[in-house]
């Protein structure tokens, strides 16, 4: 995007008419690279969200695919981190909470506690992947960045911080993106506890070397899940009661993070509660 240097001295006439055919080019594509982004959203208010939150556990769920067309893959929105990151940023139970410097932090089945607890956070099964691409290089897969995920277990709990489960640090871990720019967590579907749509929270960093602390993290996000999914396993599934009243007292409209637009965040399901879920979402950065 950075204008070519520019020389003084006169190169002719066939210079010239190379010059302007580079600069209807360039600004042919900018147009067409607005218009994309555009259509896809980057998390800001629009009428399109209404509608993406009804889409089915097999729909495209707002547009996010894990096989994203080249030049049209949108920033993912910056999100608050919330109060239980357990990324160093703060304090639990007397100490600061860091998962990040946890022994077996790195790993992709995060259901068990690890590094002296032996909690195991039940639920319905749910992997996820999230596949990491550069928006500033036409949605190129980053690979051998970090992905820290974090979330509430079934009862809406947040391990390290929440009551009943401070000593436990079950739905926390790191994974390194592959070539194809992706990583897969085993988890469990999260619940819904008051005030907010279930979602999971994730940070990114440039590498596992670096994912040792807030400070270092390039970005901050949140994964939002399709409306009826949620409903099914909160209905039918064991062990999510408190998540039934609760979600029936919340929208992606009166959510103090999606009520701006959530179409980027929106993961694809498909599955059952039976068989469990697989979800996946493309998470565009810009470096």
């Amino acid at each position: 995007m950075h204008p070519h240097d520019k020389h003084d001295h006169d190169l002719g006439l066939a210079h010239d008419l190379e010059q302007l055919l580079r600069q209807r080019r360039r600004a042919l594509g900018w147009l067409a690279g607005a218009g994309a982004l555009g259509l896809l959203g980057c998390g800001g208010g629009d009428s399109a969200n209404a509608s993406s939150s009804a889409s089915s556990s097999g729909g495209s769920g707002g547009g996010t695919t894990t096989t994203p067309s080249t030049g049209t893959c949108s920033v993912i929105p910056e999100e608050t981190a919330g109060p239980y990151p357990g990324d160093g940023s703060n304090s639990s139970v007397g100490g600061v909470a860091n998962a990040l410097m946890l022994s077996g932090i790195l790993r992709s089945d995060i259901r068990t506690s690890i590094a002296g607890a032996s909690g195991t956070a039940g639920g319905v099964p749910l992997t996820i992947t999230l596949r990491l691409v550069n928006t500033n290089s036409s949605c190129a897969d980053l690979s051998g960045y970090a992905i820290y995920l974090w979330h509430c277990d079934r009862e809406g709990r947040y391990s390290m911080y929440s009551t009943g489960v401070t000593a436990e640090n079950y739905l926390r871990g790191v994974q390194v993106t592959g070539s194809s720019g992706t990583v897969t967590f085993t988890t469990v579907f999260p619940g819904c506890y008051d005030g907010r749509m279930p979602h999971m929270h994730f940070e990114v960093y440039r590498s596992s070397t670096a994912a040792t602390s807030y400070s270092n993290k390039l970005k901050t996000s949140q994964i939002a899940f399709p409306s009826d999914v949620c409903s099914t396993v909160y209905s039918s599934a064991s062990g999510y009661s408190a998540s039934v009243s609760n979600f029936a007292r919340i929208s992606f409209a009166s959510d103090n993070v999606f009520s701006d637009g959530y179409s980027s965040q929106l993961a694809t399901l498909t599955g059952s509660v039976a068989a469990g879920y697989a979800a996946t979402l493309t998470v565009g950065i810009s470096v």
